[in-house]
């Protein structure tokens, strides 16, 4: 698996893998599905978007997200990610997220990152928890997905816990 960065010239593929994905993601997730959505997450001054890609064919597996990226004092940002069909499953999002990961806590340079995930998202909770992140909390009505308030258990990984040492950025 690789990263590389989403760029505007990524939204038919994006759009199309979203659209064929929405069994995989409701009602956790609505990711970008229209060309002006997709338009809207590129824009996103504090966030970095990435798509997961699997060696040899480039084929899409997923997408992920550090967003409110912030530096200073907190040092932190939040993860989303979404798998797309026919790859869940597979471990390629365990793979693209650890990657994810390297960038955050390496060149990045942040101390911690956190991922809120619905209670009842059993594959997206295993998921972190493979890859070390630890349980620290349930917010209730914490964020509004698909129209609707829902409650998030929240999760974290320190750059000491994933193995790296974070740099001073900013």
């Amino acid at each position: 698996m690789h990263l590389r960065p989403l760029q505007a010239t990524d939204q038919i593929a994006y759009v199309q893998a979203v659209r064929s994905s929405r069994r995989l993601h409701r009602p956790w997730s609505y990711p970008a599905d229209t060309a002006e959505r997709f338009a809207r997450l590129l824009e996103r001054p504090d966030a970095e978007a990435f798509l997961i890609l699997r060696n040899g064919d480039d084929a899409l597996a997923g997408t992920a997200t550090l967003g409110n990226i912030a530096h200073g004092n907190l040092n932190g940002a939040y993860l989303g990610y979404d798998a797309f069909a026919p790859y869940e499953g597979q471990g390629y999002m365990t793979e693209g997220i650890g990657l994810l990961l390297r960038y955050a806590f390496g060149p990045l340079g942040l101390h911690r990152v956190e991922a809120n995930i619905q209670p009842e998202n059993a594959r997206s909770i295993a998921l972190v928890e493979r890859l070390g992140f630890r349980r620290e909390g349930y917010s209730p009505r914490y964020l509004k997905i698909g129209g609707r308030w829902r409650d998030h258990v929240r999760y974290a990984l320190l750059a000491e816990e994933f193995g790296a040492s974070p740099r001073t950025k900013r």
